[in-house]
């Protein structure tokens, strides 16, 4: 039986991005359940509208509900006591993709704040940048992106548990948030090789 309770955490991160006038990338929405462990994850893709097909930039966000959080939210979902307070894992990974040259690292890092901003009682910490480079097999086409990751947990406390709605006020500055800094680094001037559907890429 999935918790109702990271599926409200879900919606509620959905409606962010969507208040934020972000754009879901199709068929990159994934929910998974690990057979071993337990633990269930849902990851998803956004973008900003009209950036191109693949988009310059992007996000994408996962969500970690690990085995002992729901054992310790169903615990008190029955009223039985419980030492741990459930968490939510989240990873936020802004990429800039389809880069036709290595920019400075330096730029992109100055574009980033080093945190987010407070979901519940938590921020998200931003870790180093990852350059990521491709080749197509005769070697003669070579695809530059880089991606920097912020990682941090949710706290789910009682007043959020017994009221689902705070999970809106407490996850809705993500949607400004991650549209704004994908804003910022779209703006940078970086060279970019041309999308797949060149009339949909804006203006460099």
């Amino acid at each position: 039986m999935l918790d109702h309770v990271f599926l409200d955490v879900i919606g509620a991160l959905r409606r962010a991005f969507e208040a934020g006038f972000l754009e879901r990338q199709a068929l990159e929405e994934r929910f998974q359940a690990d057979v071993l462990l337990g633990d269930l994850s849902w990851e998803t893709s956004y973008s900003l509208p009209g950036d191109g097909v693949p988009p310059r930039v992007r996000v994408d966000v996962g969500l970690d509900w690990p085995t002992w959080s729901q054992s310790a939210y169903r615990s008190w979902s029955i009223g039985e006591p419980t030492d741990d307070q459930p968490e939510v894992g989240i990873e936020v990974v802004l990429r800039i993709q389809r880069l036709a040259a290595g920019p400075e690292l330096r730029t992109i890092l100055a574009a980033l704040p080093a945190e987010s901003p407070p979901i519940g009682t938590e921020t998200l910490d931003r870790s180093g940048p990852m350059v990521e480079e491709s080749y197509a097999n005769d070697l003669a086409d070579r695809t530059l992106a880089i991606e920097v990751t912020y990682e941090g947990t949710y706290r789910l406390d009682e007043e959020s548990m017994v009221n689902p709605e705070l999970l809106d006020k407490h996850f809705g500055a993500m949607g400004s948030w991650v549209a704004s800094t994908l804003v910022r680094l779209g703006d940078l001037r970086l060279d970019y090789l041309p999308p797949d559907d060149p009339e949909t890429d804006p203006p460099t």
